[in-house]
């Protein structure tokens, strides 16, 4: 009786990344943009969550622990369910290095999506917003998206691109180690993994800061939180001037960057070492 075979091996999981990029590619554009908007919402009701549970939580590492044990639950509901994250798809490229897709099927994915997965990060923006989720302990909530928010927007170019290629890395790996399970069970205990890691480590997404920083500009609006932030972590008035569009571009352009070379990294190595460079 022959062994069964209990997860799938490295090269079958980048044959079945290569197959569904091919479906991403020629997707209609509808459908892209509702599995798009959908990823988005995905990953902001992450953020909300890890948010929600650790804002009151002064340890640094306790934070992180907490939220990395929460924050997978977005990533987590589009493996299981489906949705069109751009992080992800930049393993695409594996598809075009294959010639399987041509390069502007690959831009067309990864413009649409992106675009797609704000809107959706925004629509839990306002939602979470008029929910009142913000007035947790007192408006401590709202401050302490406020900070996040700032501290996001302030980043260095080149710490945004460091860390965003570390975190896309890992997101990407998240995919590909989902991917070699069989079972929901084993896809949701490989995913979560990799997403622990880059929370704890503080790396930078640029689809969870779709979430992050709108929402703390919306919250630096009203004043009971930018009182509450200015008590609870000194932020003033004139620093609060850094939420603003160009605060938007300053993170998520490097993000964006650092995102597209760490996720285009892991489908480079992963391409040659399983199918270019297999007979070798």
């Amino acid at each position: 009786m022959p062994k069964m075979q209990i997860m799938n091996t490295p090269r079958e999981i980048v044959d079945s990344n290569m197959d569904n990029a091919v479906k991403k590619a020629n997707m209609g554009l509808s459908k892209m943009i509702a599995m798009g908007i959908l990823a988005g919402m995905f990953i902001g009701v992450g953020g909300v969550t890890s948010n929600t549970a650790t804002h009151t939580i002064t340890n640094l590492g306790l934070a992180r622990t907490l939220s990395g044990c929460i924050f997978p639950i977005g990533l987590l509901m589009i493996v299981l369910v489906g949705g069109e994250l751009f992080t992800g798809n930049c393993l695409m490229v594996m598809a075009t290095l294959d010639k399987r897709i041509r390069i502007r099927l690959l831009l067309r994915n990864l413009i649409i999506v992106f675009f797609s997965n704000l809107v959706g990060s925004l629509i839990i923006d306002v939602l979470v917003y008029l929910s009142g989720n913000l007035n947790y302990s007192d408006g401590a909530l709202g401050a302490y998206t406020i900070k996040i928010a700032l501290d996001k927007a302030t980043i260095t170019p080149l710490r945004g691109i460091t860390s965003g290629f570390l975190c896309n890395f890992l997101v990407c790996m998240a995919i590909l180690k989902g991917a070699a399970a069989k079972d929901a069970a084993g896809k949701i205990m490989a995913t979560w993994f990799p997403i622990f890691a880059f929370i704890i480590n503080g790396f930078e997404h640029v689809v969870a800061n779709m979430y992050y920083i709108p929402l703390g500009i919306i919250a630096a609006g009203n004043p009971a939180y930018t009182l509450k932030a200015e008590e609870l972590y000194g932020i003033t008035a004139a620093q609060l001037d850094a939420l603003n569009l160009t605060g938007v571009l300053h993170n998520f352009i490097p993000v964006t960057i650092g995102n597209v070379l760490g996720g285009m990294f892991v489908g480079f190595m992963l391409y040659f070492i399983n199918v270019q460079w297999e007979n070798d």
